[in-house]
């Protein structure tokens, strides 16, 4: 027989959450001061033992129908009583029954004067132990034993119900289901404060966390699905999710408490914020690790997935956790703390600290949603463009500092060498690898950073080193070496990045380059002033300006080869053009024996020039033909072969124009006739050199194009 509608709307079973919005204004004060002691010891998050035994003896007595008939009041004071115990032990300590409560204080239950009668005693549940109640059960742990008791009290209110026991007083039925949710809601709260102590100094001994995951099964069994009448002592009690429950809320406190020392240093710099996840990382690591070895066995023989609810709930936490750091993160190295913990600590395959223990078995969210994490990314790319532009501009000023200080530069391998390449390199290196240790994203971004910040680092170098009294030929060595370095092996690592950092380097090692030949100039200039004069005819003014070339190269050894190379070659370019300079613009005129011998002496300084440079290794060999050319034309006894000199000289040096035929030829002073034949022969070859030179057959040499020849009177005679 079914219940009047004043007594069948029986309560559906509530989640601990549901079960706070139910108190009463007395109840909720009372559970706010109570609520700072959750994490205290589990005597101080329960009632008394004896006050919970006698509370929960009573409503089973009460459910096996020990306890007289009472008023319908008494069904209000019950009620009453029943949500105060109810409220959940994680987050409070219960109302203790007979403790302090409002003027509906559930007397029915209590100890006191107000205490009802206890006289019929009916026969004991088959099976209960002699002497124990479903609440000393309980509060015993032996949580099996008692969900059977309250099972087979389920039973019996269930064969009451139908047998019409309870039609002339249905409140003793409601009061009876209400005693058996009671009884139901203390075991539940029980689940609850094992999983809480799970993890705890003290922790929980295997066979407590077995029976709980056989309860939890045995419930799930017993009420599979709720009645299809809507019966409530029938309804599914969901311990399996409230035991998840309290894993997440275990793993929010456990993760929470970690590091909570270190809060404050966290806002202070990275080796706070360090230290912080440090402790974090090491209180997860050993909770999970407890879990995986410990609980995890107790669990499975009941088919408990703890594992995954553990891991599931500490990942929630951690994310919990590091959302919050990474509103507060401030600055370059913060940041890259909190990345660098999330993809190599956390993010590690080894983080559980054992082979055979992973992290993760099964897909989980990522530990820092999308959004934070480009906000990270990109806030700290921000703090590093600045911190690498302010690491180049200390870098300079250590160059700075060894400059005035006057230090010659080292010599390693034969080279020499500058702090320079080597501090690019490890700045570069560091940051890149930092960068590629958490995404290649952000380390594509930190390498468009690094070659942004070299390129804009060059020009200031160039401009600040040339401006300095310590411009020499060693210091101008090892830039360009540097340069040179960081040309090869920048662009080797990083291939792609940095290819657009070439140019600008190679143009900053021939800047250095023409600073290092313009030291060769100046010193030799004045040398051959001396040249095609009387004097040169008789001594061997020479040997001074070719002491000074091998001088200057001999600091091209301690230089990158290919660039020493070209400045040797450069330097070869340079004396063989100056040569030529002085005999196209004579400060004599030799006539007769004079230009024979002077055309002997030129074969003579040609053959030395060449042996010199060839000796220092210098493999512009297209430059020896030049100067013995124009000494065979200026000393050639047979005039009808000075047009194959000519021809020779035009084929060989395609860059000669018709001032230069002309400067020749008045050398001679030939005849008119003669003269207007040899420029037109000239006129012929000049032009197919002149194509020759545009098809790119003349190799880019260039030699005569860079002599001033100035105008004079013999060289108008000649023309005329």
């Amino acid at each position: 027989m079914s219940l009047s509608p004043t007594v069948t709307s029986w309560p559906e079973p509530h989640s601990p959450e549901e079960s706070d919005k139910l108190q009463t204004p007395e109840q909720d004060t009372q559970q706010a001061s109570s609520g700072d002691m959750s994490s205290t010891h589990r005597e101080d998050t329960r009632p008394g033992l004896g006050t919970l035994r006698r509370a929960f003896s009573r409503a089973g007595r009460r459910a096996l129908g020990q306890v007289p008939g009472e008023d319908v009041g008494l069904l209000r004071r019950s009620s009453h009583f029943l949500r105060s115990l109810r409220r959940p032990r994680d987050d409070g300590p219960a109302a203790a029954p007979g403790g302090a409560r409002g003027p509906e204080g559930p007397s029915g239950v209590t100890d006191g004067g107000s205490r009802p009668s206890t006289t019929g005693v009916g026969p004991e549940e088959p099976g209960q132990e002699e002497g124990k109640s479903v609440a000393d059960l309980i509060t015993e742990r032996q949580l099996l034993a008692a969900f059977e008791q309250l099972r087979q009290l389920e039973t019996r209110l269930l064969a009451q119900k139908a047998s019409g026991t309870f039609e002339q007083d249905p409140t003793d039925l409601a009061r009876r289901a209400m005693d058996v949710c009671l009884l139901y809601d203390g075991l539940a709260a029980e689940i609850r404060a094992i999983v809480r102590e799970t993890l705890g100094p003290g922790g929980v001994d295997a066979a407590t966390l077995a029976e709980l995951a056989r309860v939890v099964r045995a419930e799930e069994e017993a009420h599979p699905v709720p009645p299809a009448d809507g019966d409530f002592l029938l309804t599914p009690r969901r311990w399996r999710r409230h035991w998840e429950d309290a894993v997440t809320r275990s793993a929010q406190e456990r993760v929470r408490q970690a590091g909570a020392g270190d809060a404050a240093g966290a806002a202070e710099g990275a080796s706070g914020l360090a230290r912080l996840l440090a402790e974090l990382g090491g209180s997860v690591r050993r909770d999970l690790r407890k879990v995986r070895l410990q609980v995890q066995p107790a669990y499975s023989a009941a088919g408990l997935p703890a594992w995954e609810a553990y891991l599931r709930a500490f990942h929630g936490a951690v994310a919990q956790r590091l959302q919050e750091l990474a509103r507060d993160a401030r600055g370059c190295e913060q940041l890259y703390v909190l990345l660098d913990w999330t993809a190599n600590v956390y993010g590690s395959p080894d983080f559980l600290g054992a082979p055979d223990l992973t992290l993760s078995t099964e897909p989980l969210p990522p530990l820092l949603a999308p959004s934070v994490w480009a906000r990270l990314e990109s806030d700290y790319t921000s703090f590093l463009e600045t911190k690498i532009t302010s690491c180049f501009d200390s870098i300079l000023q250590l160059e700075q500092s060894r400059w005035v200080a006057a230090e010659a530069p080292d010599v390693l391998q034969g080279l020499y060498h500058t702090p320079l390449s080597i501090d690019i390199h490890m700045l570069v290196a560091e940051h890149v690898k930092a960068a590629g240790a958490i995404s290649a994203e952000l380390e594509a971004t930190t390498l468009r950073i690094c070659a942004r910040a070299l390129g804009l680092f060059l020009p200031r170098f160039e401009k600040a080193f040339l401006q300095s009294e310590a411009v020499s030929e060693a210091h101008l060595g090892a830039s360009i070496n540097a340069c040179e370095e960081l040309r090869t092996s920048l662009l080797a690592r990083f291939p792609g990045t940095f290819e657009e950092l070439e140019k600008p380097l190679v143009a900053a090692i021939c800047v250095f380059q023409k600073r290092l030949l313009q030291g060769l100039q100046y010193d030799v200039q004045p040398l051959f002033r001396v040249l095609c004069t009387k004097a040169w005819l008789t001594h061997d003014v020479l040997q001074p300006l070719m002491d000074k070339v091998v001088a200057f190269a001999h600091h091209l050894e301690h230089v990158a080869p290919l660039r020493a190379q070209e400045t040797l070659q450069e330097a070869h370019r340079y004396v063989v053009r100056e040569y030529l300079a002085q005999v196209l613009s004579p400060r004599e005129r030799f006539r007769g024996v004079d230009r024979v011998t002077g055309s002997q002496k030129m074969g003579l300084d040609a053959q030395a020039i060449g042996n010199t440079f060839q000796g220092l290794g210098s493999e512009a060999t297209w430059l020896g033909q030049a100067i013995p050319c124009v000494a065979d034309i200026l000393g050639e006894t047979y005039k009808d072969d000075i047009g194959r000199h000519l021809e020779t000289l035009i084929g060989s040096y395609p860059d000669i124009r018709r001032d230069h035929v002309l400067a020749i030829l008045a050398l001679r002073r030939l005849g008119r006739r003669r003269n207007q034949r040899l420029l037109q022969r000239a006129q012929g070859l000049l032009r197919a050199a002149a194509k020759a030179e545009g098809s790119g057959a003349a190799g880019g040499r260039v030699l005569f194009e860079e002599i001033q020849v100035p105008t004079s009177v013999d060289l108008l005679i000649t023309c005329i």
